[in-house]
């Protein structure tokens, strides 16, 4: 048996194994989740979230990782949510970006988690929004969200962050794959990572171009700068940093930071509706019912907008 109410308050005073655990009844869901939720509620809605997204090899991890340094040097309690591929055997996280972020292991002010996307497309875990609140009910003020590195399914993640950067390297044909992906339309900050090698100022070149011809802002509207770093040496971080700052402020100043955050708690309560109705249609998958409107579709005696609405009938008397 569980003690919710204590796992909560070990995790509020910022204890790691009360967290890891609440996290890992979030991805399992638990029983317990429901009780989880309701008691996290109320310390919720206090982190800055931003979602890293790209294509694989930008350097996501390495970026991460220097952003967590950089918010730690400004006094911040920093949570890193690491989207990773499933394995296709057992469903758990196949890269370990922990592995990445050692530098960080042993700061009791940092916690970092790497979750499974288990299947789900558009680059996050369906467990992450719960994720996220757990993060953000243990007291950290900053949370990082790195997502699995798939390139045009990954849009997601801007719907789960209040900023959304999208990181590209030179020498990638990052420029074409944006382009393609629509990843230019979820971008709040756009860094252009080893930008040591060459090509790099061509690639800034060609976003901003990019960028320009995707333009409909209006005065007053944000817009995206580009920020030119190598992750692995820590230069240009601070911009990036300064470039957050700047947006979460216009997010604040304009009402779209809690606009956006409404939106999120819209979709993960819709997302949480759909689970449960699916699930009862599960159970009904032998019953009856089901069985007998199949046989009337299959024989042509009933469409199937009508059987469906027969047996969303059912499970709304149920």
């Amino acid at each position: 048996m569980i003690d919710v109410p204590a796992l909560v308050e070990q995790a509020r005073a910022g204890r790691p194994r009360a967290v890891a655990r609440l996290i890992t009844l979030v991805e399992n869901a638990a029983p317990e989740l429901r009780e989880v939720m309701a008691a996290l509620a109320p310390y919720t809605g206090q982190a800055y979230t931003v979602g890293l997204t790209g294509s694989p090899g930008v350097g996501k991890s390495t970026s991460t990782s220097a952003l967590v340094t950089a918010y730690r040097r400004l006094g911040k309690r920093v949570g890193v949510l690491a989207v990773d591929p499933s394995s296709p055997f057992s469903g758990g996280a196949l890269l370990g970006d922990r592995v990445r972020m050692q530098d960080h292991a042993t700061d009791p002010e940092v916690f970092i988690r790497s979750m499974a996307t288990r299947g789900h497309l558009g680059g996050l875990s369906w467990a992450a929004p719960q994720a996220l609140r757990v993060l953000d009910a243990a007291g950290c003020e900053v949370i990082l969200v790195e997502t699995v590195g798939v390139g045009q399914s990954e849009v997601e993640v801007a719907a789960q962050a209040d900023t959304a950067v999208v990181l590209l390297a030179p020498g990638m044909g990052d420029g074409i794959q944006a382009a393609k992906a629509g990843i230019l339309e979820i971008g709040d900050v756009f860094v252009v990572n080893k930008a040591d090698r060459d090509g790099a100022d061509a690639t800034a070149r060609e976003l901003s171009h990019m960028l320009g011809l995707g333009e409909s802002r209006k005065p007053g509207d944000w817009r995206p700068p580009i920020v030119k770093t190598v992750a692995a040496r820590g230069e240009g971080v601070d911009e990036v940093v300064e470039a957050l700052e700047k947006h979460r402020g216009w997010l604040e100043e304009h009402g779209e930071l809690a606009a956006r955050r409404q939106r999120r708690a819209a979709q993960e309560v819709e997302a949480i509706a759909l689970a449960q109705l699916r699930a009862r249609i599960g159970d009904l998958r032998g019953d009856r019912h089901l069985a007998a409107l199949a046989e009337q579709v299959a024989a042509g005696r009933l469409d199937p907008y009508g059987a469906a609405d027969e047996l969303i009938a059912g499970l709304t008397e149920g």
